[in-house]
């Protein structure tokens, strides 16, 4: 049987965040993938990192392709009632964000999992988690056929919404908590310049929009869609045409269209399970909560999982006991929730969520507040570039 300090479930962006921490102050970990590693780096996901998160990337020694390929973004403009607003981050929170794509991300943490030599293990199948409630926790799981075993101190649960190590914690063990969203997201990635400097938030009576980009040569697109939507049913042509309605005319006239690389349809969902430890298992990033992207926040509260579980690993080994591991969760979810509160916020202020007139123009009101408003402003800038940690 093979023996490891601590077992990396999953190797997306916190799996393998977490196991280049730990090598680098010498502590053995062994990450275990579902899914090969073309998979894993060909999801389309979120771009935007808090200036927290940056900091975290160059802890863990991968920041240097982040470095010369970023954007460094001051604020973002609200668009709304045919009126565009910027809220200056810069100005009213002292913060930037940085724009720089997940897909990026995961390819420079996987080849630094690589150049460490450290074991990872991907197209990992039946992947079971054994004896996290006591002293001897392991892991199995098939590799080419084989079954394989895996001996550990502790057991990082990094595998997603639908992994295996939050679905072995006993129901009675854990609290779900859990807010459905009544429409999606239709999101298309494409070779074209971005249409501004900075993200566009829209509130639209038709659904809310979003103008992001991944560079300075690609953009990404989302528009708000019903659940009962087909990618099938948008193609590129309706999808251009639909953004520029929802945009303000001055914005409009500079969107560059182009043929899509990618489209997809997300669903949104708040979520949030707790305690986030078991005994040895340590839920991480979207194993233990999932926040709509508006605030965008997904990757971001699984960097700040993975900093204070580093950091509580650390002091395990360097002899000063368990006191950070038991915080772990406390002090997870105190993030996690203010995290879940803003998305919440931000995704109810700028969707539109029925036909009534009256909620729309609840909307448009505190739009306009905002607008007028250094200390609403303010609030909303010190919420999206990311909360202090504790």
């Amino acid at each position: 049987m093979q023996r490891t300090q601590v077992a990396i479930i999953g190797a997306g962006p916190s799996g393998l965040m977490l196991g280049q921490l730990l090598h680098r102050h010498g502590i053995d970990s062994v990450v275990i993938e579902r899914q090969s590693r073309e998979y894993v780096e060909a999801r389309i996901r979120a771009g935007l990192l808090e200036q927290g998160t940056v900091d975290l990337l160059h802890e863990a020694g991968v920041a240097a392709r982040l470095e010369r390929e970023k954007l460094v973004h001051d604020g973002i403009e609200l668009a709304f009632d045919g009126r565009l607003h910027r809220v200056d981050f810069k100005a009213l929170a002292h913060e930037t964000v940085t724009i720089y794509g997940q897909t990026e991300l995961q390819k420079d943490l996987g080849d630094a999992r690589v150049a460490s030599g450290a074991p990872i293990h991907h197209g990992a199948g039946e992947v079971a988690i054994h004896g996290f409630d006591g002293g001897r926790p392991r892991v199995s799981w098939l590799q080419d056929g084989v079954r394989q075993e895996l001996e550990c101190d502790f057991i990082a649960g990094c595998d997603g919404f639908h992994g295996v190590c939050r679905a072995s914690v006993p129901s009675a063990e854990i609290q779900h908590h859990e807010r459905v969203y009544p429409f999606g997201w239709l999101g298309i990635l494409a070779e074209v310049p971005p249409v501004a400097d900075e993200l566009i938030y829209a509130n639209h009576q038709r659904g809310f929009a979003l103008c992001s980009m991944r560079s300075r040569t690609r953009s990404r697109y989302y528009l708000q869609c019903t659940l009962a939507d087909r990618v099938e049913d948008w193609s590129d042509e309706r999808f251009w045409e639909e953004l520029a309605i929802r945009l303000p005319a001055e914005r409009a006239r500079g969107l560059v269209t182009g043929p899509s690389i990618e489209k997809s349809i997300a669903p949104l969902r708040s979520f949030v399970a707790e305690p986030m430890r078991f005994g040895r298992l340590f839920l991480v990033g979207d194993a233990a909560h999932i926040v709509p992207p508006t605030g965008a926040k997904g990757l971001n509260l699984a960097a700040a999982d993975v900093r204070v579980l580093y950091r509580a690993l650390v002091e395990f080994y360097r002899g000063g006991g368990e006191t950070l591991l038991d915080e772990y969760s406390g002090r997870a979810l105190r993030r996690v929730w203010k995290a879940t509160r803003f998305s919440w916020w931000f995704t109810t202020l700028m969707h539109r969520f029925d036909d009534d007139a009256f909620s729309h123009k609840l909307q448009l009101a505190e739009l306009d507040y905002l607008a007028g408003s250094r200390a609403a402003a303010t609030a909303l800038a010190e919420n999206y570039v990311g909360l202090p940690f504790d």
